[in-house]
């Protein structure tokens, strides 16, 4: 027989349950291949929705960060711009998480929360702050709690709201969590392992560019662009999460090449001893101001009357603040150490950060030449963690709300006039000379109504609006009672026997948010960054007051920055020293800020 023959014989000799069977396996086969097709097909659409998903969380953090959305379509579809970037960052930790998880789009929950309420706080905080959200701003979310309570007072409704928005929130990822045993589809190993094989070598290639203080060929190509020299700009360029990432290496300070012990020993130095050249040990009593500030050089409203008197009577200069509206322990640390945050990267927070040991400060200093140190704040020892700072600043005892006796409030905070009294108590009781520095706590904001039984400076403003009005008229208030209390002080000094020095600024530029833009004085309810000098200078500069009981004020100091100020009081006291009087006396010869 021939082939053909053979072949025609084989199938007429086939029986019909083989041929049966043998249709059956070949429907088997196209089954098969029908779903790997449609296996294929399944993990590209889940792949396909977790980029979208990805596109969204960036979308809405960027939206929540900036607060407009001005720029976000731009950032999300340039190619001058990394967003299309971080959508494929946050696409890759999501198809991570899924194969850790095991099922599809349930990481959602886990990266959309941890991506989207930091960039609302980042929001929320450059409304009364000038910088974004900064990963330090994660140590101090105590503090702010504490703060609650006055920010719920100035703003009941919006508080109740972000309440109620809260528990909504809260109940409504339960339920998600809950519900998502059923809904999220499960992944078989394959798609776990797709899902880790594309996603781990390009989240470690990706995390290997985020050292901003190294060159990477391959980022500038991104268009990602670390500009830590101006974080708004950061933020603006490279979107939130990208400029929060660059921000996570920043906190850590690397020592400079070549430096050591030994290094340090050998350098060869010209300096003078540590010493006292008048003769005499005047008391010192430094007084940083909460929020203290001139707010008459709004020029477009008028007051029924001075409010700072005083100040303005015995005024040195101006502390050039680097700090707008709150961070009030960042200028604190300047104004002690004479240290500029300037040095270190920025967003840093010293006092939370970096101070684990002990740290040279005019505590130390005054202690060394057999002062009595102490500091005063009526508020919560561990608030920036000033229970441990003053002890590493040199400090012998530090006297806070818990170890204060009760004492008047304004609204929900000690007034001024309260912790004069104390200050004068404690220096009453003191034989030896003694270096004190207290922090106010009366002039925190936010300035709400009713913070006074009466407010006693009568606002003419125009242009304001009726709750910018109240805030101005209790803020108002509030420096006209720091400026008496600083009378008090000074009437109390002039009938002592030993000469005492009185050194008096504030912190900041008061939070009074649209105050400043109804008036004309801001083009911003926030401070800018970089400006001319005349308009840094007006969102910067708050009052200085350097006195003694015996020689009256020292006067034209100018605009200086908070870490020269060891220099003024050191100098005044009537010492010298290789760092407070040399070093800082040269740097403020040659630059005021």
């Amino acid at each position: 027989m021939t082939p053909s023959h053979d072949l025609e014989f084989d199938v007429v000799q086939t029986s019909p349950k083989s041929r049966i069977a043998n249709v059956v396996s070949a429907f088997g086969s196209v089954r098969e291949r029908e779903l790997g097709n449609s296996s294929i097909v399944q993990l590209a659409i889940q792949l396909i929705n977790t980029g979208l998903i990805a596109a969204a969380i960036v979308l809405l953090s960027e939206i929540m960060a900036r607060g407009t959305m001005v720029d976000v379509v731009e950032y999300m579809t340039s190619s001058n711009h990394p967003g299309l970037v971080a959508v494929g960052v946050v696409f890759l930790m999501l198809a991570f998480a899924d194969a850790i998880i095991g099922k599809a789009y349930q990481s959602t929950l886990l990266i959309a929360p941890l991506t989207l309420l930091p960039a609302f706080f980042s929001g929320q905080k450059q409304l009364f702050l000038s910088d974004p959200l900064y990963p330090s701003d994660l140590l101090f979310g105590r503090q702010i709690l504490q703060l609650l309570p006055a920010m719920v007072v100035a703003e009941p409704m919006k508080a109740v709201a972000l309440a109620i928005g809260g528990l909504v929130a809260v109940a409504a990822f339960i339920a998600l969590i809950w519900k998502s045993r059923k809904v999220f589809p499960r992944l078989n190993l394959t798609g776990r392992g797709i899902r880790a094989a594309l996603s781990i070598p390009l989240l470690v290639g990706f995390a290997s560019l985020m050292d901003p203080m190294a060159f990477s060929a391959v980022r500038d190509r991104l268009k990602i662009l670390p500009m830590m020299w101006d974080q708004n700009e950061n933020y603006r360029h490279n979107g939130f999460l990208l400029a929060f990432a660059f921000n996570v290496p920043m906190a850590n300070v690397a020592a400079p090449d070549g430096y050591s012990n030994v290094a340090i020993t050998d350098m060869q130095t010209d300096l003078l001893p540590a010493s006292i050249f008048s003769g005499r040990r005047a008391d010192v009593i430094v007084v940083m101001s909460e929020s203290l500030w001139d707010p008459t050089r709004m020029s477009s409203i008028r007051y029924s009357t001075d409010p700072m008197p005083t100040i303005r009577a015995s005024q040195s200069g101006h502390v050039f603040s680097p700090e707008f509206g709150g961070m009030t322990a960042n200028v604190e640390f300047e104004a002690l150490t004479g240290f500029s945050n300037a040095f270190l990267p920025y967003g840093s927070i010293p006092y939370q950060q970096y101070i684990r040991r002990p740290v040279p400060s005019l505590a130390t200093f005054f202690e060394s030449k057999g002062y009595v140190t102490k500091a005063f704040h009526p508020f919560q020892g561990w608030f920036w963690n000033r229970n441990n700072v003053y002890q590493s600043l040199g400090f012998r005892q530090f006297h806070s709300e818990e170890t204060m006796p009760a004492m008047d409030k304004r609204g929900i905070f000690a007034s001024d006039d309260a912790l004069t009294r104390y200050i004068i108590k404690e220096a009453d009781n003191t034989d030896e000379p003694f270096f004190f520095f207290a922090v106010t706590l009366q002039g925190h904001g936010p300035y709400e109504r009713n913070r006074y039984v009466k407010n006693t400076i009568g606002v003419d403003a125009p242009t304001l609006s009726d709750r910018s009005v109240s805030a101005l008229e209790t803020y108002t208030q509030g420096v006209k009672e720091a400026d008496q209390s600083l009378k008090d002080l000074m009437d109390w000094a002039k009938k002592r026997r030993r000469e005492t020095i009185i050194v008096l600024f504030g912190d900041h530029l008061p939070p009074l948010n649209e105050v400043y833009t109804e008036s004309g004085y801001m083009a911003s309810v926030v401070a800018t960054r970089k400006a001319s000098v005349e308009t840094m200078k007006r969102e910067h500069e708050t009052p200085l007051v350097i006195w003694s009981s015996k020689r009256g004020t020292q006067k034209d100091i100018g605009s200086v920055s908070p870490s020269q100020l060891p220099y003024y009081i050191v100098h005044m006291a009537g010492y010298r020293h290789p760092y407070y009087t040399g070093m800082l006396g040269r740097v403020a010869e040659r630059f005021a800020v």
